[in-house]
């Protein structure tokens, strides 16, 4: 689907070399030049940001008075015959950067070990997670996470000294609106010094600016965009607060890069990274009878192989269930516990069998599913496209209601094939302190969609999509995940293909569907020439299903939307219309009530009527994002919207009752505040039921 940040932004290849096309006249203050001796030489690669064109790099190490070149993509870093390699915010959006420290890596360095500094600005996580050419065991690792908010962590440091600090401990605040201060925040490193973060009260994660020592010479690796200050003309786009601490900082990073070549730069002691929290625990597949919990302990208590969990009803009840920690699904372990009651709440705490006495238990609760065909009512939240970042969001989930949840794709973003760092984007996506509220106090279950699955847009053709799979299985207690390599229902967290599933919850059952993982564009669907997206073997499954299933309501969920999103992007139902068609004949053919269709991915929430294509009205529920980032171009006219929204923070609170007749289903969109967005109710009469 579009990118988690705004439609182009991922896509953006860059606008050609700033620094060669430069307007500004290179004034040079004296406090910037005054006592340094011969200036220092910069290579500089700098593209211009794709919103608001600034640029800035080149005209800033200018005023601070050093000699600023073109770098030069053919010559190594040892050729380039300068001090410092400078690369720009938004460099790695485009190829030159790309290739060059991939091809380049090596002499990146050695430049650093013969003394050089090199100061890395990039920021997409999407096209280059990690700084690759750091040599181990240094690392830094980019994600997604936005900030504005800049904390000085070592405010001694010759590069964080000169900066203005509010009474708020903030530095480089004041700045404008339109360009974040931090984009793709570094929230990972090993062996190097965090000098800024954006985190308060002296909390290193997740850092803004990293420096780490090789040889002679220092790395510097950072998230800030403070060299954004121009436009093409050489006006500023910036207050003039904001010019101020950018010229103060980029003064110091030449007097800074002097010192290194003097070899009077102060060491570099790196900071420890602080103990890993866990992820979890996380309730997962819950039936009227069965529950799965999900924990990954945090990194410090991975050698504490058996794990138990002590499960309590309301009556004080108490049943042990114990796990064993397994490497293979990257530390983590679920708790299978059976012989539950229907519609009971029960709470739970786990601990080590044995190693840390003063471990702190680790607390959720969750209610049973009631019985498959009792009168019941049950409140399901279903949202996609979710933060990675603290949000409220998910309280106002807990607060509506929601006895359960369901993860529709994009939850969370991680535009990456790579196993570890794929683990971690799920890891963090977990830790958000009010998703953890919300996953230890209601069952959960989740697909994926184009961001989870590999990069946007994404169907079954990209390579690495195993990775993927394996993270996905690695963080979610569902049911099952797709099927094995002999065609069967996969309940083991193994190899496998795909992610589907399906669950009950009293009157619901809901089908989880992977739109992603089979999906060709070439002829490959049951033998018509046509393409598929689910392929044969999760077709037959759903069509199983579908036709057993006795339950009032059906919720069918694809992470991608059931129309044609009228953009250049295939990754929807409108590129399988023949699969689709054949999806609703079935139902039709079969006569098989209570189907609704669920889906996110398009950043905005719609409610559309199809009339009655299945034999009784047909509805698509959209429901994204649940992120702050709208995209108003993709709420597209249809014959059969009847409701939309481009809301930001939103999610569906979906009340099935059974208590009355006709039962009913009521879907109603939500926003974060609580605010009413639309609503759509529904009958068993008005989706088919014959009573």
């Amino acid at each position: 689907m579009t990118t988690h940040k705004s439609l182009g932004r991922r896509g953006f290849l860059g606008g050609g070399l700033a620094t060669a096309g430069l307007t500004i006249a290179a004034t040079v203050p004296a406090h910037a030049a005054e006592g340094q001796g011969t200036p220092i030489r910069a290579a500089v690669l700098e593209f211009n940001d794709p919103w608001t064109k600034a640029t800035g790099l080149g005209e800033l190490l200018r005023r601070a008075g050093a000699t600023v070149v073109p770098l030069d993509p053919a010559l190594p870093a040892t050729a380039q015959g300068v001090d410092l390699i400078a690369f720009g915010t938004f460099t790695n959006n485009a190829p030159t950067y790309l290739n060059y420290v991939a091809a380049q890596s090596a002499s990146l360095r050695d430049f650093a070990s013969g003394g050089g500094v090199v100061l890395d600005m990039a920021q997409s996580d999407q096209y280059s997670q990690k700084a690759s050419y750091l040599p181990a065991p240094m690392s830094a690792t980019r994600a997604d996470p936005d900030h504005d908010a800049i904390y000085a962590m070592a405010p001694e440091h010759p590069l964080v000294s000169v900066l203005r600090t509010g009474i708020d401990g903030r530095v480089l605040s004041d700045r404008a609106s339109t360009i974040r201060v931090s984009w793709e925040t570094l929230v990972d490193w090993e062996s190097m010094r965090v000098l800024l973060s954006c985190a308060p009260g002296g909390n290193p994660k997740p850092p803004a600016l990293l420096e780490g020592a090789h040889g002679k010479g220092r790395f510097l690796v950072t998230s800030l965009t403070i060299d954004k200050c121009f436009n093409a003309a050489g006006t500023a786009v910036q207050p003039a607060a904001a010019i101020a601490d950018s010229e103060a900082f980029f003064a110091a990073v030449a007097k800074y890069v002097a010192a290194v070549k003097a070899g009077t730069a102060p060491a570099v002691v790196p900071t420890p990274k602080p103990k890993e929290p866990a992820a979890g625990p996380m309730v997962g597949h819950t039936t009227d009878r069965t529950t799965r919990i999900w924990l990954r302990p945090g990194r410090d208590h991975h050698s504490i192989p058996r794990w138990e969990c002590t499960v309590r009803n309301n009556k004080g009840k108490e049943d042990r269930v114990q796990a064993t920690l397994t490497s293979a699904n990257d530390h983590s372990l679920i708790f299978e516990v059976d012989k539950l009651h229907p519609e009971t709440r029960y709470t739970f705490s786990i601990i080590p069998v044995t190693g840390d006495p003063e471990f702190i238990p680790l607390i959720g609760a969750f209610t049973t599913a009631p019985l498959d065909n009792s009168k019941a009512k049950v409140v399901m939240g279903v949202g996609s496209c979710a933060p990675s970042s603290s949000d409220a969001v998910w309280d106002r989930i807990l607060a509506e209601g929601c006895d359960s949840f369901v993860f529709m794709g994009d939850t969370p973003y991680i535009d990456s094939v790579d196993l570890q760092f794929a683990r971690q984007r799920h890891r963090e996506f977990l830790q958000v302190p009010e998703l953890a509220r919300l996953i230890r106090s209601v069952p959960t279950w989740g697909t994926w969609d184009d961001h989870d699955f590999a990069f946007n847009a994404s169907l079954g053709d990209v390579k690495g999509k195993v990775s993927t799979r394996t993270a996905f299985v690695d963080y979610r207690a569902n049911a099952s995940y797709g099927h094995t390599a002999a065609g069967e229902q996969q309940t083991r967290r193994d190899a496998g293909e795909g992610v589907y599933t399906s669950f009950r919850r009293g009157p619901v059952e809901v089908f989880l569907l992977d739109p992603r993982w089979f999906s060709r564009t070439e002829a490959s669907w049951a033998d018509t020439g046509q393409p598929t997206c689910l392929g044969a073997t999760q077709w037959e499954w759903f069509q199983k299903g579908l036709r057993s299933s006795n339950a009032t309501f059906k919720l069918v969920v694809s992470g991608m939307i059931w129309d044609d999103k009228q953009n250049s992007e295939s990754d929807d139902w409108g590129t399988f219309p023949h699969e689709r068609e054949a999806m609703f004949d079935f139902i039709k053919d079969e006569e098989i009530p209570g189907v609704v269709l669920l889906s996110g991915d398009i950043h905005v929430s719609r409610a559309l009527n199809y009339g009655p294509r299945v034999g009784y009205d047909l509805w698509q529920w959209i429901v994204s994002p649940l992120h702050d980032r709208t995209i108003a171009s993709l709420n597209v006219p249809h014959p059969a919207l009847v409701h939309s929204a481009v809301e930001p923070n939103v999610f569906a609170r979906i009340e099935a009752d059974t208590t009355v007749k006709p039962a009913t289903l009521k879907a109603t969109w939500i926003n974060r505040a609580g605010e009413r967005i639309f609503e759509v109710a529904t009958t068993s009469t008005e989706l088919g039921h014959r009573h």
